[in-house]
């Protein structure tokens, strides 16, 4: 059986348990990263197909209108 000096040596030179740590950090900034992304195009998207909406309905197109509409109806 080790003694304890050993047993501690060998602990402080492990590096297997360092590489999942590294794994995860990496992995949780990758889906940060992700998250930020899709947040800010999806409200850039949702701008763009509220504008190409009110193109086609004939309305002039404005920032942040809401939901697309068509003249004189409810739809």
């Amino acid at each position: 059986m080790k003694n304890a000096k050993t047993l501690l040596q060998d602990f402080i030179q492990d590096e297997s348990g360092l590489t999942a740590v590294e794994y995860a950090i990496a992995g949780g900034l990758v889906v940060g990263g992700m998250v930020t992304a899709f947040a800010t195009l999806g409200g850039s998207a949702e701008a763009g197909i509220d504008d190409l909406c009110e193109a086609v309905n004939g309305v002039e197109p404005t920032a942040g209108s809401g939901d697309c509409v068509e003249p004189g109806g409810a739809g």
